[in-house]
């Protein structure tokens, strides 16, 4: 069925009906569709513009179509071009004429404008959640790691001792901001386009803020243009999903890295990982490269999507029908990567012997040592070069500066006193640092306490 053609007098090519039609897709908002047909005719009969007796025959037939797609009863077919055809002809067929009168007001324009929206609306809260289970994980582990010595790096060069906690707040904070863009999105976007008509409304009295209502927006659109042309909030949610993915795929290089035999910071469960069908000797962290590798796909969604709408005038153009599939596709790969991901993390080891002598072994109290001098009297910059001098002595003796003696520290500068050890000690390389922020122990606990209270308020 076709919910056109009185103007033409040929039937369809069948290869102009396959490639116009895009029920092999949008099926999957059948639920929504179905959604805002029964608010759309509930409205229609609070203003008179149908019968009850349409009205009730119209939400039971689409709560039968509902019901048999569900249990499998009703299957889609080629014959229909999309969803809104396929629900409405399946009605017709159900309940004869009072099904014709579904469409009073409305237009495919604002029909799927809004199908998109309730289903977008809908993933939007589903990835928020997932994301809260991982911020759930993230925090777990920074408790118990507030004390748990690693080395931060900065090019990959280790840097200034830290805490496996301090380590995985930086990433709480990225997947918090994450859903705090999604929160956002849902804010902007939540503004019901139905009563829009193809682009200049109708004249039909509808009340589209009680439409609105029964679909639990904040309000009806303001401009029916604009409302059937926008995919301002696809965009913005397929930003939002490549930012997500970006973390995730910053995340899998380190662990990647973590789990290579020359840092074997951690252990990925067997369950995490597979084997080699020629090395017996390889576990392999598929999981975290394949998310990493997946980021790619979720960009090109974005990228896709901003070229489709980039040209197109005022108001709705079928180009836009190729929104979905892009959403569609990074919508399922980000939260599988999600999904996926957290449970990789959740059963991680992390190896905190081996993260503790990788810091112990990369100068990473340097700048401690600088430190020390500075608070001694001698300028930084004197500090800095003095310091240097000790480095290069450590590489040509292959010690790390713990090991100095005290004499050989003095031969270099006599500012150097017995003291020198317990201020480039790792512990108190992190512990002083008590900066909101920083790694020490008591301004990690507030942190996590800050963490904890944002969890428990979910």
């Amino acid at each position: 069925m076709k919910l056109w053609g009185g103007r033409f007098t040929k039937e369809t090519n069948q290869l102009v009906h396959n490639f116009n039609a895009s029920l092999s897709f949008d099926q999957k908002f059948y639920e929504e569709d179905i959604e805002g047909s029964i608010a759309h005719v509930t409205m229609l009969a609070e203003q008179g513009i149908l019968t009850n007796e349409d009205k009730e025959a119209i939400i039971g037939g689409l709560q039968s179509i509902r019901d048999d797609i569900r249990d499998g009863k009703l299957v889609f077919t080629e014959e229909h071009e999309d969803i809104h055809s396929f629900v409405e002809a399946h009605l017709i067929e159900r309940i004869g004429d009072a099904g014709k009168r579904l469409h009073t007001g409305r237009s495919r324009n604002d029909q799927v404008a809004l199908d998109m929206k309730l289903y977008t609306r809908k993933e939007i809260k589903e990835m928020e959640h997932l994301l809260f289970g991982l911020l759930q994980s993230l925090l777990k582990i920074m408790k118990e790691n507030i004390d748990t010595i690693m080395p931060g790096f900065t090019h990959l060069q280790k840097a200034q001792p830290i805490t496996l906690a301090h380590h995985m707040g930086a990433y709480f904070e990225m997947f918090y901001r994450d859903r705090s863009r999604l929160q956002d999105i849902h804010k902007r976007m939540n503004y019901c386009p139905l009563g829009s008509g193809a682009l200049a409304g109708t004249t039909y009295p509808l009340n589209r803020e009680r439409t609105a209502e029964l679909l639990g927006f904040t309000g009806p659109t303001l401009n029916s243009m604009d409302s059937v042309s926008d995919r301002d909030y696809l965009i913005e949610f397929s930003a939002a999903m490549s930012i997500i993915m970006m973390h995730l795929s910053r995340f899998c290089e380190e662990i990647i890295i973590w789990n290579t035999n020359e840092y074997q910071f951690i252990d990925i469960d067997d369950s995490y990982s597979t084997g080699s069908s020629i090395m017996p000797q390889k576990k392999n962290p598929d999981i975290a490269e394949l998310v990493r590798g997946k980021t790619g796909r979720v960009y090109g969604s974005l990228i896709s999507l901003l070229t489709t709408m980039k040209g197109l005038s005022l108001a709705y153009n079928k180009d836009m029908q190729e929104d979905k599939e892009f959403v569609f596709d990074a919508i399922d790969t980000t939260k599988g990567c999600i999904v996926l991901f957290n449970g990789m993390l959740d059963t991680i080891t992390f190896r905190k012997d081996r993260m503790r002598a990788s810091a112990e072994g990369g100068f990473t109290n340097a700048t401690d040592a600088a430190d020390y001098l500075v608070n001694h009297g001698v300028p930084f910059r004197d500090a800095h070069g003095i310091v240097g001098q000790l480095v290069l002595f450590c590489i040509d003796k292959n010690i790390a500066l713990d090991d100095m003696t005290l004499d050989e520290f003095k031969a270099i500068s006599p500012v150097f006193e017995e003291d020198i050890y317990q201020a480039i000690s790792l512990k108190t390389c992190v512990d002083k640092r008590t900066t909101v922020g920083a790694p020490g122990i008591t301004a990690m606990e507030e942190i996590i306490n800050i963490y904890k209270r944002y969890v428990e308020e979910y």
